[in-house]
């Protein structure tokens, strides 16, 4: 345990119901004793965290301590990672993805590399959210973790961060890794780069079995703007998705890639309408007056969202000609 001094009444009151017998007085007194927001209660608070003999209390403990980033807190929170029991393993997660200080991500950065499954896929969960530039390191070796979770968050970290040393492994990992969800966030990751090298993994990516993953590369190579991207879009517009369509759409809008134009308004007349919406305002985007009568035609549209849409288009190819 670690040592307990106070000179707070508040506190002292509250001793002999945190020591109580009884774990739902123990928990409710821990409530209590959190509401005082005391430096001095912090050694109650992870005592209970770390030894306390009941799952719930630990687990309160977990959820009261995630707005602290003293650094005890940290790390009774890391070790807590490793608990027994799942409830207080889960909000010891969650509370450390709440911390907000580098100097928290300094004291997690070790469980990255903890024997544990679970601690290390919480640890990079929480190292993401801090953008600290150390935790490449960790998260480029986690790319070939065994865990599919671990993998996961080590790509978050890397996106993050937009380290550019990792696009090379993550391009590899949008090929070949199994999980459906890493490879989607692997993609979404190469957003990063923003030169043509990672064109040829994200146009692969169009033609993947999950239509998440090709959702993804069609938003992706909207972001990483090469004009070399719109044939492979093109294509995408007959994905048998509609939201692939949607996210292609929209990329060839950000790219006014004008060869487009036809396949584009073919899908004004497609019985999505947030296709259709987005399909308008690509049309409006490329630039081109040919593409009037089509926008013309769709401002009788039945949904209220399209003929905005189509109004917008309209006005923005007005100004071109």
């Amino acid at each position: 345990m670690t040592e307990r001094n106070t000179d707070n009444p508040d506190i002292i009151d509250l001793l002999p119901r945190l020591e109580d017998a009884d774990a739902g007085v123990r928990r409710i007194a821990l409530i209590e004793l959190a509401d005082l927001e005391d430096l001095d209660a912090l050694p109650w608070l992870t005592d209970a965290l770390l030894v306390d003999a009941a799952d719930e209390v630990r687990a309160e403990a977990a959820r009261l301590l995630e707005a602290w980033e003293e650094p005890e807190v940290v790390q009774a929170l890391c070790a807590a990672l490793a608990d027994t029991a799942e409830p207080v393993r889960l909000a010891a997660a969650q509370s450390l993805s709440e911390l907000k200080s580098l100097e928290a991500g300094q004291l997690i950065l070790p469980w990255a590399t903890h024997a544990d499954v679970f601690v290390r896929a919480s640890a990079l969960r929480a190292l993401r959210e801090l953008r600290l530039e150390d935790a490449a390191g960790p998260a480029l070796l986690a790319l070939s973790d065994q865990d599919a979770g671990v993998r996961r968050e080590a790509v978050g970290i890397l996106g993050w961060l937009k380290h550019q040393p990792a696009v090379p492994a993550l391009a590899a990992l949008a090929a070949t890794e199994p999980d459906t969800e890493v490879r989607r966030a692997a993609i979404g990751a190469l957003g990063l780069a923003r030169d043509v090298s990672v064109l040829p993994a994200l146009v692969a990516a169009l033609a993947d079995t999950a239509w998440q993953v090709r959702e993804e590369a069609a938003t992706t190579l909207g972001k990483v703007g090469h004009v070399q991207a719109g044939p492979a879009l093109v294509q995408a517009l007959a994905d048998d998705y509609w939201q692939v369509r949607l996210r292609a759409a929209r990329a060839l809008g950000r790219l006014r890639h004008v060869e487009a134009l036809d396949a584009l308004g073919e899908l004004l007349g497609h019985g999505i309408a947030n296709l259709r919406k987005e399909a308008a305002l690509a049309l409006g985007e490329l630039g081109q007056a040919r593409a009037m009568p089509v926008l013309q035609a769709a401002e009788a549209d039945s949904d209220p969202e399209v003929r905005k849409a189509v109004r917008i288009a309209l006005t923005q190819l007005r100004g071109t000609v």
